[in-house]
């Protein structure tokens, strides 16, 4: 299969997880990386042998075929719009965009014209996840009716020297950390129905605790205690707990329970670990993992982390002439629940979604094969 170009916009430190993973996979090429602060750019580029671009000279190269949005989420929206109407298609980093208005009006401009958007994450791709699909699509869950997951820490600030757009309109952790177990539970289960929640902001400001900036104070202007239940099409409820607000917890990242038996999945953040199941023994047991490679370590000597899965797969695609699974009804649905949770928090009542979207594609091993070079 011919290679594709592939650009990217935005040089911070998550272009060194797309450019150091690219080449793991045979349908990516890593041409050029652009970001308005084109010291960064050639920063990147040197780190990694590749052409240092402006935008706009990135946006109009005929070797790039398909642009990464690694922006700050505020402007994913305006660069993810600039890369269509360039003719380019797009994939980028989460959240997709902050309204779904955006969303929406993406999803026309793509169709339109032709190209494809994709949008991280692609964790879901990854052997555990897949795993625990598996176990619900042959039944050996039963139906799911219900669950929980938990995002709970203590935040950004004594750890990322510049945390202020952790705390703003279009972060929070619903937005920041939500996407991976948002989008985890509609590949599991399905689309959302309805949603309601509780938000509260405990803390008016933070204090950052590291870098240049030790010790000044930054406001938090979103909900960082938030609380949700998810209504699915299928009738199944999900507890959803998100904050920024707790020091330790005992909770697990996420369960899932069905009708023969109850699922215990690792943190939707990351690609790997264990599933463990239990039934009507009451016996939690580790599934046997399978021989998926997307399982695999290969970070740090404990983690797996192929970040550019979904990338590879949306490239893939449109060589194969069918839908990629980091597709764009996953990503504005998925846009759609979590705007509908801060919008329950602010209003106090049930909201019920205007979007759905079909359960992506599961990967299995074979086909995870087929995508690294």
């Amino acid at each position: 299969m011919e290679k594709l170009g592939v650009g990217i916009i935005g040089c911070g430190n998550i272009a060194t997880q797309y450019l150091s993973l690219g080449p793991l996979f045979k349908s990516l090429n890593m041409v050029a990386v652009a970001d308005i602060n084109m010291d960064a750019a050639q920063a990147r580029a040197d780190e990694f042998g590749l052409r240092a671009s402006s935008v706009a000279d990135l946006l109009a190269a005929d070797d790039v075929d398909v642009v990464v949005n690694l922006t700050i989420p505020d402007v994913h929206y305006a660069v993810t719009r600039q890369i269509l109407e360039a003719g380019k298609h797009a994939y980028s980093e989460k959240p997709l965009v902050l309204t779904l208005e955006e969303g929406e009006d993406l999803r026309a401009l793509a169709a339109s014209k032709n190209l494809r958007i994709g949008s991280a994450p692609d964790t879901f791709l990854g052997g555990a996840h897949q795993l625990a699909r598996a176990a619900i699509d042959d039944g050996t869950t039963g139906d799911i009716i219900g669950g929980t997951c938990h995002v709970m820490s203590r935040g950004m600030e004594a750890w990322h020297p510049n945390p202020d757009f952790f705390f703003q309109p279009g972060a929070g952790p619903v937005l920041d950390i939500g996407p991976y177990y948002v989008t985890n539970l509609i590949q599991l289960i399905g689309p959302v129905k309805s949603v309601v929640s509780l938000a509260t902001t405990t803390f008016p400001t933070r204090t950052i605790g590291n870098g240049d900036r030790l010790g000044e104070t930054i406001p938090v202007d979103t909900p960082t205690n938030i609380h949700a239940l998810l209504e699915f099409a299928n009738g199944a409820t999900v507890t959803m707990g998100t904050s920024w607000d707790v020091h330790t917890h005992r909770h697990g990242h996420m369960e899932l329970y069905g009708k023969q038996a109850s699922l215990f999945l690792p943190d939707p953040n990351f690609f790997g670990g264990d599933v463990e199941i239990g039934g009507q023994d009451k016996e939690i047991k580790v599934i046997p993992a399978t021989d998926h490679p997307f399982n695999v370590p290969n970070h740090e000597g404990t983690k797996a982390n192929y970040r550019c899965a979904g990338l590879a797969d949306m490239v893939t695609a449109i060589a194969e002439d069918r839908e990629h699974r980091c597709n764009i009804d996953l990503a504005v649905h998925a846009v759609d629940v979590m705007t509908a949770i801060l919008r329950s928090g602010e209003e106090r009542k049930f909201i019920t979604l205007t979007t759905t979207c079909d359960r992506p594609a599961a990967l299995s091993p074979d086909e995870a094969r087929a995508l690294l070079a």
